[in-house]
């Protein structure tokens, strides 16, 4: 046992309060996102756990010692295959749930602080504000590209869905 707390003392105290309040932040705003992208009133549950389990992802690898960047990346792929996987469940398109899912992951502060930055002639910051912020969006297409590269029968053997036109006969 005293092995498994020397371990657990190389991360901080973990922020549950924080991460509760920020979740329900993630979820809540994901879901205004999905109204504003048109998204049909029956996905909105299915995109705010799409935010809120990409923030949680992002919130705990952060918290464990992760840069932004990596964290950004590994969340952006945790959103994309949460998002196929509701694609497979519900016969609709994955970008779906992406799109709106992705939304609290989204560098937009770092983009703010960058233009701020420019007009207030502080090109050092704007620099270091915009390659950042330019990080978390490569972040965030490379863990869309790398999850969109495993093959859609694997979403359907994870959730057991027959192929089109198999019967019990043809296993």
């Amino acid at each position: 046992m005293t092995e498994l707390s020397a371990w657990f003392a190389f991360f901080p105290p973990f922020p549950t309060g924080e991460l509760f309040k920020q979740l329900l932040a993630a979820g809540v705003g994901t879901a205004a996102f999905s109204v504003l992208f048109y998204v049909p009133r029956k996905y909105y549950g299915f995109c705010a756990a799409c935010g809120a389990w990409g923030w949680l992802t992002y919130f705990v690898l952060e918290w464990a010692g992760m840069t932004v960047t990596e964290a950004t990346f590994f969340a952006a792929a945790a959103v994309v295959f949460l998002s196929r996987l509701f694609a497979v469940m519900e016969r609709c398109p994955a970008t779906l749930f992406m799109i709106p899912g992705i939304f609290p992951l989204v560098p937009g502060a770092g983009i703010y602080w960058t233009a701020y930055y420019i007009v207030t002639d502080q090109m050092e910051l704007a620099s270091r504000t915009g390659f950042s912020a330019v990080k978390a969006a490569v972040a965030i297409v490379l863990g869309i590209i790398f999850v969109f590269e495993i093959p859609q029968s694997f979403f359907k053997r994870v959730l057991g869905k027959k192929r089109a036109g198999e019967t019990a006969r043809n296993q």
